[in-house]
């Protein structure tokens, strides 16, 4: 079955013992706070920093300073969505890491500095596990997976195919050698002159054109890991190639380039994720990262789904992309394991699983 959740409104339910756990995560250029109540999501505030579009991409400075203005009101909006007082809090769940070292610094700090103020724990958080673990926040109509599960991590900074046996059991099959899928998607918008962030505007048009127009090679690379950074060069050297013939070459072929590319790289991703689950034979896939949003891998998977008997899980759009929400699920199963950190703990930009 493919399970893709929807929006719904989750109420407040109190189960028999009643956790609220106050998230925060700054790993990138999104400041986000969520309030969860045992494994709901009541309140999920994210602030999106306007600022990089100008600059085609995320400029680390400017992330964090913009971090520190955003935090305190964002949090603040966390609560109040949530309708409960700070000091109903339980403990307080943050982004350690992966990310960028400015903007997690922001977030750890001020998880560091409320949970002391409030005397309750404090809990760090791996930002790449809280993708796959989003898939355990408690929503209508949205099954989660069972153990063990293969969950396929795309984003601007990460790919990774991980086995997942339990919450906090994970192993890493494969992940990319060089540039993250995101990036490639986003690089590539960039090449044809869209807008930043380019990866959403290459699965528009690409939904409008012929995908085997202009093919592009498929790197080989063993095991189950991933590299893009040839792709990126391919791409960039077929358009100066062709625009040198044409100048208007990608206004006409917009489309079939923007297809042509997201044909490739879904085909990457597909043929080592079919790779992994003919070695684990484990056909439970899970997908998280906001590269989950595109609408050629969702295509791709619903097909795997019906020839191969797969079982894929997407959760909503809202926790695929960066946000607090996900984090907080993560706190909650370790609340509940006593896996408290120590106030002396610091942000790391490389973090692993």
């Amino acid at each position: 079955m493919f399970y893709l959740c929807t929006p719904i409104f989750i109420p407040n339910v109190v189960e028999k013992e009643t956790i609220y756990i106050l998230a925060i995560e700054s790993s990138c250029d999104d400041t986000s706070a969520a309030v969860l109540c045992n494994d709901k999501v009541i309140s999920n505030v994210v602030a999106t920093q306007k600022i990089h579009e100008e600059y085609g991409g995320v400029v680390p400075e400017l992330a964090s300073r913009a971090h520190q203005q955003n935090i305190v009101p964002v949090v603040h909006q966390a609560l109040t969505k949530a309708n409960i007082d700070k000091k109903q809090l339980s403990a307080i769940a943050f982004t350690r890491g992966p990310g960028l070292m400015g903007s997690l610094l922001v977030g750890t700090s001020f998880a560091k500095s409320m949970a002391l103020g409030l005397d309750i724990p404090l809990i760090e958080v791996n930002h790449m596990q809280a993708h796959i673990l989003a898939h355990f926040i408690s929503e209508k109509n949205c099954p989660k997976p069972d153990f063990p599960f293969l969950a396929l991590t795309i984003s601007g900074g990460h790919t990774q195919i991980i086995l997942v046996k339990d919450y906090f059991d994970m192993k890493i099959l494969g992940e990319t050698l060089d540039d993250a899928v995101g990036e490639a998607y986003d690089k590539s918008g960039k090449i044809l002159g869209l807008p930043y962030p380019g990866g959403p505007l290459v699965d528009t048009y690409a939904q409008l054109g012929n995908p085997k127009k202009f093919p592009f090679p498929r790197p080989k690379v063993n095991d189950l890991n991933f590299s893009f950074s040839g792709l990126k060069t391919s791409i960039l050297y077929f358009i100066q190639r062709e625009t040198q013939k044409d100048p208007d070459f990608i206004k006409k072929n917009l489309n079939d380039i923007c297809a042509s590319i997201q044909y490739t790289i879904v085909g990457i991703l597909m043929d080592k994720l079919k790779k992994a689950v003919k070695q684990t034979d484990i056909k439970q896939i899970a997908i998280g990262g906001g590269v989950s949003a595109n609408s050629g891998i969702r295509n791709a998977l619903k097909n795997a789904e019906k020839n191969d008997k797969w079982s894929t899980y997407i959760p909503k759009f809202e926790y695929c992309t960066d946000n607090a929400a996900m984090i907080g699920i993560v706190g909650y199963y370790k609340y509940k394991g006593e896996m408290f950190s120590k106030q002396d703990i610091s942000a790391k930009a490389r973090y692993a699983i």
